[in-house]
This record gives C-alpha cells, sequence and structure tokens, in this order.
C-alpha cells in the first residue's frame, strides 16, 4: 500500500530556518566579535539590513518560482542549467563547511560543561563523531528533522533572549565602551573585519528555500518563514552580543570558548554558567540535525537533475539518501582533519570565513535571477511591485560583494579556487556526456 510522505509545516520550517541561524552562529560570536570591538555594532547593522533584503529577495523567489531546486532552481532563471548547478554546488560545498564549524563550536561549549579543555586532536575526533550522530538521526527522515529542531532551538532561545532581556541589569556602559576598539584599528577596517563574522551567523537565512520540495505549501510557506526568522534573529543577534560586551571584560571573553555560559557566570553564578554550557552544547547539537538534513537534500535535488553524482539521489522508503550521507560524512570528516589549529577559535574561525565566501555565490546569482523569475513568471507589478524587488536584490548583490572584499585574500583565494573547481567538473562532464549521446541528439 503506498504511504503518503509527511512534510514540514509552516511553523516547523520557521523554527528549522531560525535553528539553522540561532543555534549555530550566535553560540561563538562574542569570542570573535572581541577581537573587533563593540565596534562591531555597526557591522551588526550593516549585515542585518543587508540580510534582510536578502530575505525578501529569497521570499520573492520562492513565492513565483516554478522550478524545483531551491536555489539551484531559482538560479536557472537566469543562468541556465549551469547556474542551477553552481548554486547548489556552492551552496552545497559552504555547507560541508559550516557544518563542520558548527560541530566544533558544540565540542567548544561542551568542554566548558564537562569544566576540561581538548587537545586538538580530541576536538577533531569528537567533532567527527557529532556530525556522524547528527547524520545518523536524520536517516528516519525529514519530519523528525524538523520536530527535534523545534525543541532544541529553545537551547539557544533561552539564554539567549535571557540575557537579552535581564542581561541589562548588569550590563555597564564603562565596560561596553572601553571595549570600542580595542585594537585601535581605522573605524572601516574595524568594520570591515566583522562583516565576515555577522555575515556567518545568518548564513541559513536560504533554508527555507533550500527546503521548499520537503514542506507543505511552498508558494506560501518559504517566504513568511524566511522573513520571519531573520528579522527575529537580526534582533536577537544585535541584543544579546551587545549586552554581554557590557558584562563580560573583553579580555575574558576573548579567552572564552564558551562565552554564554561565561556571561551567565558573571551573572548568576558558576551553576547557571554551566546550564547555559550544556543548553547551548544542546542547540547547536540540533542545528547540526537541521543543517545535515538541509545538505542532503541539496545534494539529493541536484544529483535527481542529473548535476550531481547519482549516488546522491538513491534514496530510502523514507526518501533518505543514506549513500550519499555517508559520502558527505566522509569529505566532513576529512575537512574536520585537514584543519586541526592550535586553538578551537582558530580553527573555527578558518572554516567560518571560508564557509561565507562560498555561501555568497549562489546569494548573488539567486539575487540576479530575481528579475528574470518575475518577467518569465509573468508576475504583473498589482502582484509584487517590480521594482521594489529589483531594488531589494540590488541591495543584496552590493552587500553579498562588499562582504567578499572584507575577507583576507587567502580565505577569498580559496573560495574561489572551489568555485572553479566545480565549474571546470561540470564543464568537462558535460562535454563527455554531450559526445557520448547520439548525433541526432547532439544537434538538438
Amino acid at each position: 500500500m503506498k504511504t503518503t510522505r509527511r512534510k514540514m509545516s509552516l511553523v516547523q520550517l520557521t523554527f528549522v530556518t531560525a535553528a539553522n541561524m540561532l543555534g549555530a552562529g550566535i553560540i561563538m560570536l562574542p569570542t570573535k566579535l572581541a577581537e573587533v570591538g563593540t565596534i562591531s555594532i555597526i557591522s551588526w547593522i550593516i549585515t542585518s539590513l543587508g540580510s534582510l533584503a536578502l530575505a525578501v529577495t529569497f521570499a520573492r523567489c520562492g513565492m513565483f518560482s516554478t522550478k524545483p531546486g531551491g536555489m539551484g532552481g531559482y538560479s536557472e532563471y537566469a543562468f541556465g542549467r549551469i547556474g542551477h548547478f553552481m548554486a547548489n554546488y556552492a551552496y552545497a560545498v559552504s555547507i560541508v563547511i559550516a557544518n563542520v564549524a558548527i560541530a566544533i563550536s558544540a565540542v567548544g561549549y561542551g568542554a566548558g560543561f564537562l569544566g576540561t579543555s581538548f587537545t586538538p586532536l580530541q576536538t577533531c575526533l569528537y567533532t567527527i563523531a557529532l556530525l556522524w550522530l547528527a547524520a545518523a538521526l536524520n536517516f528516519s527522515g525529514s519530519r523528525y528533522s524538523g520536530k527535534l529542531s523545534t525543541v532544541t532551538i529553545w537551547g539557544a532561545i533561552i539564554p539567549v533572549l535571557g540575557i537579552s532581556v535581564i542581561g541589562w541589569l548588569w550590563f555597564d556602559p564603562a565596560t561596553w565602551i572601553s571595549s570600542w576598539n580595542p585594537n585601535h584599528v581605522a573605524f572601516g577596517d574595524a568594520v570591515g573585519n566583522s562583516i565576515a563574522l555577522t555575515l556567518w551567523s545568518f548564513l541559513g537565512l536560504e533554508s527555507a528555500a533550500v527546503n521548499m520540495d520537503a514542506v507543505e505549501n511552498p508558494q506560501r510557506s518559504v517566504p513568511i518563514a524566511t522573513f520571519l526568522s531573520t528579522l527575529g534573529v537580526a534582533v536577537i543577534y544585535v541584543a544579546s552580543t551587545n549586552v554581554i560586551a557590557g558584562i563580560v571584560p573583553n579580555a575574558d571573553i576573548l579567552s572564552s570558548s564558551a562565552p554564554f555560559g561565561l556571561a551567565f557566570s558573571y551573572m548568576l553564578g558558576s551553576t547557571a554558567g554551566k546550564v547555559v554550557m550544556g543548553l547551548m552544547v544542546f542547540s547547536c547539537a540540533g542545528s547540526l540535525l537541521s543543517w545535515q538534513f538541509t545538505l542532503a537534500r541539496v545534494f539529493k535535488t541536484s544529483a535527481q537533475r542529473g548535476l550531481f553524482p547519482k549516488i546522491f539521489a538513491k534514496v530510502t522508503n523514507a526518501d533518505v539518501p543514506i549513500k550519499g550521507m555517508f559520502v558527505i560524512l566522509s569529505m566532513q570528516s576529512l575537512l574536520a582533519l585537514m584543519t586541526i589549529s592550535p586553538t578551537l577559535a582558530a580553527q573555527f574561525e578558518l572554516l567560518a570565513n571560508l564557509a561565507v565566501v562560498t555561501n555568497v555565490i549562489p546569494y548573488i546569482l539567486c539575487a540576479i535571477a530575481l528579475k528574470s523569475i518575475l518577467m518569465k513568471e509573468n508576475i504583473s507589478n498589482s502582484i509584487c511591485n517590480r521594482n521594489t524587488s529589483i531594488f531589494l536584490s540590488g541591495v543584496s548583490i552590493i552587500y553579498c560583494v562588499y562582504a567578499l572584499t572584507t575577507t583576507d585574500a587567502l580565505t577569498f583565494i580559496s573560495g574561489c579556487m572551489a568555485a572553479f573547481i566545480g565549474w571546470l567538473v561540470y564543464v568537462v562532464r558535460f562535454n563527455i556526456m554531450k559526445q557520448s549521446l547520439p548525433l541526432q541528439e547532439q544537434t538538438k
């Protein structure tokens, strides 16, 4: 008897999208931003506006696109099949990288919770183990991923909202001001140095679009989930990170691998700090669960279109590409081994910045494609104001290009090389496939 596969609801999709940003993006941010100082609040404002423009752009792409495949489907409107491939390929690479960084964040908070420190090798091994566990929990299908995310996200929401509301009772303006620009860097450089980090925290705003094939009524659910989750997360990020900077001295934040736990220790004592660290590990693990599911969907949909190897399209009765997930996990394990660093924070930053560079590529492709979507789907101005849509997509592109210019040269070149390798593989594979076709098929 044929069974109907259950899909995620609007509420579940919103929580999954928020979890992909909140659960992983926020928990290590205070430590990294302490290197820049509280001047990073300007970067937060710039990135929040840029991310909201991206959110609206993705929302409108999701409302009017009739092509499957999430961001790849959007890009196909303007760039054809190679656009579909490049968007999904670059996005897939970025998530492969980002998931390792997320797992490292969880390991860092786990060490703080246990009151110990891990060697670089131990950090690597625990990271790999967490990646495999998160993937295994997705073997039952998407609905479990959605349900678990709606629970685990509270591990981040409770302490983050808590410190955003009651943290002001411990907030010291003098502490915040003293951390304004600790390294006395030029204004433009200081703001630019934290743009990539703040953008990292918003990676995941496109999750609703990527998971559109696994959600009920995607034309309605995708835009609502994208906008609401991005707006809410932006407010939480700005409030919570700046409250911490006004509670904990900058030097103490810099040396912490669990900054939220440290802040609660200052506020309510060491026991409260331990509880928050445990909640953050719980939340980060849930976020990783959602990201591993999202990553598997990207590879699966691309393989179904003939863009990725067929192994990623092979699914179980629960619509789970388990064989493909094993390949992905092997890549992530290798990446974790290759990026072992003296400190957890250094390894996190390296992976986060590289993930940002590769993730910006599909953002730009989709923003450019919005105009083509509106034209090819014959969307009238009475349904969607074209000028407003084009303006917002333009703002998104400008912000993305600016974010790329703020990364260091090695990270930028590495991201570009990853994209070039994908393009080269596609071109070679396409030509081989074309030559293998009968002559009459080649001339069509």
